[in-house]
């Protein structure tokens, strides 16, 4: 496969990953601005929203103060933010065009259909309710897209770069909320303090779709210690980051195997994932979630240049 091809494939699964993560990142912000303001006290939600996208420098460039209106039009609709849900479609868009032959015809018309259903959405202010059909909308896109995917696809290397892109943005946007709420993981503690961090904790599992998977694992009221260890270390939470490096390290086997040679990109993944396999909740909170979750973003930001120059240079 031409590496432009390659490159076209990995950013095309990056940006539809982004959009859907983005939505979820909106529907949690909204969600927990609800809470009276008696009761959350001075965190301002909808900035929380946009420092856990890693764009707050941006937004604060563009916008004076961080409020429904403002947040929605930065993370939903404006195209001075590359990371916009707009944005993602409209790169994801271009990617997808410029290598259509390797999509399936259903690939190619989901994303296709997608972005020109978008235009109905409009900036501006939105209801509460709008904004809700307008979050589920994308997550929707996301949802056939990915369905489409992974339904039609051949199973060979143009499948492997674009799973590899999934699951490294994947991965990136859990430990960013997981470090964006690090001050819920306190490993003093084991237990909840008030109804308020009782909220956090779950619509921080719905942010992920995985407050019913600890229910099922765990079967026993949230607690602060036993959320981070399934979105850290459970390798069968489909939005662990375990999870995303036990697949990671598998689709580029896969392309070491069909292209006969490895490279940084699979040692990378190997040493990540396996640190990952050999860790428990205890010595992550021992050395502090806080480095582990800094260092984390910064070794998946690596890989992803590792396989960058390994194969889409």
């Amino acid at each position: 496969m031409l590496s432009r091809h390659a490159d076209s494939l990995f950013w095309l699964a990056r940006y539809m990953e982004r959009a859907e993560n983005t939505a979820r990142v909106l529907e949690t912000a909204s969600r927990l601005a609800s809470v009276p303001n008696g009761t959350s006290g001075a965190r301002n939600e909808w900035e929380a929203a946009v420092d856990a996208t890693g764009a707050l420098d941006l937004f604060k460039s563009l916008y004076d103060e961080a409020t429904p209106r403002t947040v929605v039009d930065f993370l939903a609709f404006s195209p001075n933010n590359p990371s916009s849900i707009r944005s993602c479609f409209e790169m994801g868009r271009n990617n997808a065009r410029s290598v259509r032959t390797a999509l399936t015809i259903d690939m190619w018309e989901t994303i296709n259909s997608s972005w020109l259903e978008l235009r109905r959405f409009q900036t501006g202010k939105m209801t509460r309710q709008e904004l809700n059909g307008f979050i589920n909308w994308v997550k929707e896109a996301s949802l056939r897209f990915d369905g489409s995917a992974y339904r039609t696809m051949l199973r060979n290397d143009a499948y492997y770069f674009l799973r590899l892109g999934s699951y490294i943005e994947r991965a990136d946007f859990t430990a960013r909320i997981l470090d964006a709420r690090s001050s819920l993981f306190d490993p003093t503690r084991e237990t909840i303090s008030g109804s308020l961090e009782y909220y956090q904790l779950s619509s921080l599992l719905r942010c992920v779709s995985a407050l019913t998977s600890y229910h099922w694992v765990y079967r026993e009221s949230l607690r602060p210690h036993l959320i981070a260890d399934l979105m850290i270390l459970r390798e069968q939470m489909p939005r662990s980051l375990a999870h995303c490096y036990e697949n990671i390290t598998r689709f580029l086997d896969s392309l070491a195997r069909d292209y006969g040679r490895q490279g940084p990109a699979q040692r990378s993944a190997r040493a990540t994932y396996g640190r990952l396999q050999n860790a428990d909740y205890a010595a992550l909170t021992d050395a502090g979630l806080d480095e582990f979750l800094a260092g984390f973003l910064a070794d998946n930001g690596r890989l992803g240049a590792a396989i960058a120059d390994q194969y889409l240079g």
